[in-house]
């Protein structure tokens, strides 16, 4: 029996999730200091695989180590094997009626209530979760898996409010036209990263919005975070089987989902080599598909600054720090390219950029002083050194960091190295860690240096343009139209914020969707246009056939 819709209802007003910071001596961080060490004497934590709502306990375990320590693991997880994630399919197809057809104000209902517990009940669990399992010091963890993921979700609402509003300008005479955005025929894959708990739960959380079914397949080096989100979806009333949770091996778990003829649509952030290679098989499976499949991902960045003679030195140099170095350089946008003039760089430039990366610490991410924590894991410690090394025989010339210590956890010093060729090894590859390599340019090559920038690595994510000069600043972003698709203003190219800076890049980087705007929602709903005639017809012919 269909429920009736009885008003035209509005969602609340929505406004960014105020930050917490965490002061010395706040109640806030005695709350996550608790939450940590409570956290911490449970280790290591079993975490299912969720199916049809119930937990499922394959046998075939895997460790998530904790990055700062990594003897010891946050959790040991069932892999999903064959069966389960046939199961998973088939419930999730299963459920797929009912979600869809439920009444769009109680999906916004369940999404705000999840964001609610976010923000409250599951605050500093995630937080803690965070921190221990994925390496982020606890400003880097609020402003991801508090503040971000509340956003994703609490404005996934309103956005998707703005899109059914999206209806035909005109109507004729005796006629009504309409447009409904139906969810996909089928079910979508949602493979998330290690590096945001948030776009853990956005990437399964925006196709289940707009009323999909989701099969979702966390990061091996995220995972108890991401068992934590889907507990908080259950808890704020998404029925069982809408969002699978199969934690396992990426190739076999994603290979038998895009091999299914109702896979309907990929969400994905990652790799680019990755998501170059689903785009092909997906290809390659296209006959054995009900439709053609959505391709949605965001996936590498080679982030450049690109400073202007005329920039203000301090905040030119405090903003690359922040943004190559947060989170040990492990966002799809940090910074990895920085381009200097000769006048700056032989005056203060040089002097304050060391002095102010000397004053960073790293270490472990429970010591509230250090502001670098440990890479994410022993293959990305080894390809970071190895780059370095690589560095270095290229000629590159180390001013500061350049070492690492395996020992306990993956840290890695923050590292600067000087080229004098700009499109050497770490100018053109993506790294993904502590690593900013900076070019000196002359000061009357400006012009030539955007287009150097333009052409030199394959990835156009986000870039940020220092100058107190106008022109200098339009100039750039003009040369630079097509080199990122975030750009900021004498700001560093990290930290978009939902409903303020819609996030995405193009060319190697991803399909730029931009999540944290209406614009995603789009890719995960199928239009269909209604017209209804009031008024019947008195005869076939037209008054140009009448003689």
């Amino acid at each position: 029996m269909a429920t009736p819709q009885l008003a035209t209802f509005k969602v609340p007003e929505i406004n960014n999730e105020p930050m917490v910071t965490y002061a010395v001596g706040s109640a806030d961080r005695r709350a996550l200091q608790d939450a940590l060490a409570e956290m911490d004497s449970q280790l290591p934590f079993e975490v299912p695989c969720i199916v049809n709502g119930k937990p499922i306990k394959t046998g075939n375990t895997a460790k998530q180590p904790l990055p700062h320590d990594h003897a010891r693991h946050l959790c040991v997880y069932h892999e999903a094997d064959q069966a389960t994630v046939a199961n998973a399919i088939e419930g999730a197809l299963a459920a797929k009626a009912e979600w869809e057809s439920l009444p769009w104000n109680d999906r916004a209902a369940i999404f705000l209530k999840a964001a609610d517990l976010v923000s409250g009940k599951y605050r500093y669990k995630l937080l803690a979760a965070t921190i221990l399992g994925q390496g982020k010091n606890a400003w880097q963890a609020e402003i991801d898996a508090a503040a971000e993921l509340t956003d994703f979700l609490r404005f996934g609402v309103k956005f998707v409010e703005e899109l059914y509003a999206q209806q035909p300008a005109r109507n004729s005479a005796g006629a009504w036209n309409r447009v409904e955005y139906r969810a996909l025929e089928g079910f979508v894959l949602a493979v998330s990263p290690f590096n945001f708990t948030a776009i853990g739960g956005n990437l399964p959380g925006t196709p289940a919005l707009v009323g999909n079914v989701v099969v979702w397949k966390p990061s091996p080096a995220a995972t108890y975070s991401n068992y934590l989100i889907h507990q908080i979806f259950t808890e704020a009333g998404i029925p069982p089987g809408v969002i699978q949770f199969v934690p396992g091996p990426p190739p076999e778990v994603v290979a038998q989902a895009i091999s299914h003829k109702n896979f309907a649509a990929l969400h994905f952030t990652g790799s680019t080599f990755v998501f170059k290679k689903l785009w092909k098989d997906i290809a390659n499976n296209v006959d054995k598909y009900r439709g053609y499949p959505r391709i949605v991902g965001e996936t590498g960045g080679k982030n450049f600054h690109i400073v202007h003679p005329s920039a203000e030195v301090k905040n030119a140099v405090l903003q690359s720090v922040r943004g190559a170095f947060e989170y040990q350089g492990q966002k799809c946008s940090a910074l990895s390219r920085l381009y200097v003039p000769s006048s700056l760089w032989n005056g203060e430039f040089k002097t304050l950029l060391l002095s102010e990366i000397a004053k960073i610490k790293v270490g472990s991410p429970l010591d509230w002083g250090n502001f670098l924590g440990p890479v994410i894991g022993r293959p990305a410690y080894d390809k970071i050194i190895g780059y370095i090394q690589k560095a270095k025989e290229a000629g590159g010339e180390i001013l500061i960091g350049g070492s690492g210590d395996d020992s306990k956890g993956y840290f890695i010093q923050p590292t600067v190295i000087l080229t004098k060729d700009p499109r050497s090894v770490t100018m053109v590859e993506e790294i993904f860690g502590p690593v900013l390599t900076v070019y000196v340019y002359e000061d009357s090559k400006f012009e030539e240096t955007l287009d150097l920038i333009d052409t030199t690595t394959e990835y156009a994510l986000t870039g940020a343009i220092f100058s107190s000069d106008r022109k200098a600043l339009l100039t750039a972003t003009n040369r630079l139209r097509n080199a990122a698709g975030n750009v900021y203003y004498n700001e560093k190219c990290t930290g978009a914020v939902v409903g303020q800076q819609p996030f995405g890049g193009a060319r190697a980087s991803g399909t730029n969707d931009k999540a944290g705007s209406t614009s995603i929602f789009y890719r995960f709903v199928s239009a269909r246009s209604i017209k209804e005639n009031f008024v019947g017809l008195e005869d076939f012919q037209y008054p140009s056939n009448l003689v």
